[in-house]
């Protein structure tokens, strides 16, 4: 018998007590936006979604349609439910605080409404990555500050990978479990429990272009990939690099792994590319509760203390031995 999104979100809060309904409503919601995106993605061409939108992110990045189409989906599906006081996205400058004439919750969304831009146009996964948080203060209004948390807060996390099959990848702490979207029932279906990621690896995952420009200790562990049997590793290495995070994510999860987006030189003064609060943590989080770590190459990137919104962080994360491994050459450095 198939278990759909609601019923497991349904058990999650009755017999494990591990979420509370208003948590299980929000995060359905979530899920019916991503199942929008998902039809927007689909129809490609078709429904005049590709190509670029004219304008640029906070972060001063060329945004596409389908950028733009996907944080409107998030932002309309979430502000009236009444689970929410406020959301954060990678496209957005400052916060969206729910509207008065909603009622407001406790909850806090963050997201990237489409990860892996580059690759909307030539037909390559792509995908969604939300994480939610709890106000501190219930009582007070809603600011900045209210998402500065680090990613040990998250109360739920998770990803939507829009492939061949659009699959919705979730925690709320209690492990990592994947649904499948069903086009003829309309909705989501588990279809993996306990997803566990593999301590030991030989794939790794890194833009290689950038070679020249890293630092030594990420020189020196691809360096021992490359050299395979001969080398000091004894094992062959194979590459994988789809350069949207929620597919090399989703890869890692399902065989093993790591991704390495490290610090480099071209931009000594950005720790790093990717975005802490909308990528970094909820991904290091679903990677630790799939057994699997995650670090900045100095230390644990669920304890990183945000100090602004849109921040940026050096990421390694995937198959535990290979990112220690990684992280002591740091140490050492």
């Amino acid at each position: 018998m198939s278990i759909s999104l609601t019923r497991y979100l349904v058990e999650q809060q009755r017999a494990k007590g591990r979420i509370p309904s208003e948590l299980r409503l929000l995060l359905e919601v979530v899920a019916r936006a991503c199942k929008s995106i998902s039809h927007a993605v689909n129809k490609g061409a078709l429904g005049d979604v590709l190509g670029t939108a004219g304008s640029e992110n906070v972060q001063g990045e060329v945004q596409k349609k389908l950028d733009i189409i996907a944080n409107d989906v998030l932002i309309e599906a979430n502000e009236w439910g009444g689970h929410l006081a406020a959301m954060a996205s990678e496209e957005m400058d400052s916060i969206h605080i729910v509207p008065n004439r909603y009622p407001q919750g406790e909850y806090l969304l963050m997201f990237d409404p489409l990860d892996g831009s580059s690759n909307i146009d030539v037909n390559v996964s792509i995908g969604t990555i939300f994480s939610v948080l709890k106000k501190v203060d219930p009582s007070k209004g809603v600011s900045e500050e209210d998402f500065l948390q680090p990613g040990t807060q998250q109360v739920a996390a998770g990803y939507c990978v829009y492939g061949p099959q659009t699959t919705l990848v979730l925690t709320v702490g209690d492990g990592v479990s994947m649904f499948t979207l069903d086009r003829e029932q309309g909705s989501f279906v588990l279809t993996q429990e306990n997803v566990k990621i593999p301590a030991d690896t030989k794939e790794f995952a890194i833009n290689m272009s950038n070679m020249r420009h890293w630092d030594e200790p990420v020189k020196r562990y691809i360096d021992e990939c490359l050299q395979g049997e001969e080398g000091p590793r004894g094992k062959n290495f194979n590459m994988r690099w789809i350069a949207s995070m929620v597919a090399d994510v989703h890869r890692i999860l399902t065989r093993g792994g790591v991704f390495m987006y490290p610090w480099d030189k071209r931009e000594p003064g950005k720790p790093g590319k990717l975005r802490l609060m909308y990528e970094a943590n909820p991904m290091s989080w679903l990677v630790e509760q799939a057994g699997g770590a995650s670090t900045n190459g100095h230390q644990r990137i669920l304890d990183i203390q945000p100090t602004q919104l849109h921040e940026r962080v050096s990421v390694i994360l995937g198959s535990k031995n290979e990112v220690e491994r990684v992280t002591s050459y740091h140490a050492k450095a």
